[in-house]
């Protein structure tokens, strides 16, 4: 339900009213919005609220699939279609006949797989590997996606038909820094939601603690902020919760007037300063790029487009 999206800032409101008019319909949504904002969530509430809130609502992140295998994953296959299909598979569209499809980072399809989808959202029907005849299936496709879909089309690597076909009705989730007056909000909607789930006593923020949360950017969006409010639930039941029993990276965090970074006198050679800072990135994390990206404050898509621009591996 729309009740489990909570705000009341004005872009996130006008965000409800649109998502609130789309779900009565059968209409294909592109959700766009940053990593933790909330996607998954807006879909489930999207099919909740539509007439095939009884249906099945079957989720595919499309980031987790094998290229080998994302076809039969999404299509089906019949048994001995390919090495190791040793029985007959239904695929994730036709598990959702009648009802919703929700496709998570639907930017990370290989072309040929994007191909296929555009015939399915184009005629309705799929063709299950190693079958010879195609089927219908009836089913609404909502999709979501963190990347921007223009560059991604520009470098060729996103068919610009199927995000026309997609992007029949966009609804974009604002970041939490966008939204800083739904911060607060949050923070007392989750810290008593945790109190309740773990049975403890409610934590709360000083004033100093709120004002610091408040200020603070939230690079991972609202998913960071719920598992900040659980750590302190858990850890700081039933106390007043200061400043400095913040995490260190909210706590810690440089004034906003202070910079970052001091250039030398002698200036700097700028996009070495770039690859030193990606390998760094990538060198805390151990190499994972979904963390790296939000260490350096840009998407997943752009940290890719310039590991390949570098070189790095």
């Amino acid at each position: 339900m729309f009740e489990a999206l909570i705000g009341q800032s004005p872009n996130f409101e006008a965000l409800l009213r649109s998502a609130r008019m789309v779900a009565a319909t059968d209409v294909t949504v592109l959700i766009v919005g940053e990593t933790g904002t909330g996607k998954e969530v807006l879909a489930s509430a999207l099919r909740q609220q539509s007439p095939r809130s009884d249906e099945a609502f079957v989720t595919l992140n499309c980031a987790a699939l094998p290229e080998a295998l994302a076809e039969s994953e999404l299509f089906g296959h019949r048994k001995g279609s390919f090495t190791g299909a040793v029985a007959h598979q239904v695929g994730r569209l036709p598990a959702a006949h009648g009802g919703t499809l929700f496709l998570d980072e639907v930017d990370s399809l290989a072309i040929p797989l994007q191909a296929k989808l555009l015939r399915f959202l184009e005629s309705g029907e799929i063709q299950p590997v190693g079958d010879t005849t195609s089927q219908r299936v009836d089913v609404r496709v909502i999709a979501a996606t963190n990347a921007d879909l223009h560059a991604r089309i520009g470098r060729g690597e996103f068919r610009k038909d199927l995000y026309y076909r997609l992007n029949v009705v966009p609804l974009e989730i604002p970041p939490l820094r966008e939204r800083v007056g739904d911060i607060q909000l949050l923070l007392n909607h989750f810290m008593n939601m945790f109190a309740q789930e773990h049975r403890l006593p409610v934590a709360t923020f000083s004033r100093s603690a709120m004002s610091r949360l408040c200020s603070y950017p939230w690079p991972g969006n609202v998913r960071e902020l719920r598992n900040v409010c659980e750590r302190l639930s858990i850890l700081m039941a039933g106390r007043v919760i200061e400043e400095n029993n913040l995490p260190g990276e909210i706590s810690h965090r440089m004034p906003e007037n202070k910079p970052l970074f001091s250039l030398p006198e002698f200036g700097i050679e700028l996009e070495q300063l770039e690859v030193d800072l990606i390998k760094q990135a990538l060198h805390r994390t151990n190499g994972n790029r979904s963390r790296s990206a939000r260490l350096l404050g840009i998407s997943r898509d752009t940290l890719l487009y310039r590991m390949q621009k570098h070189g790095i591996t």
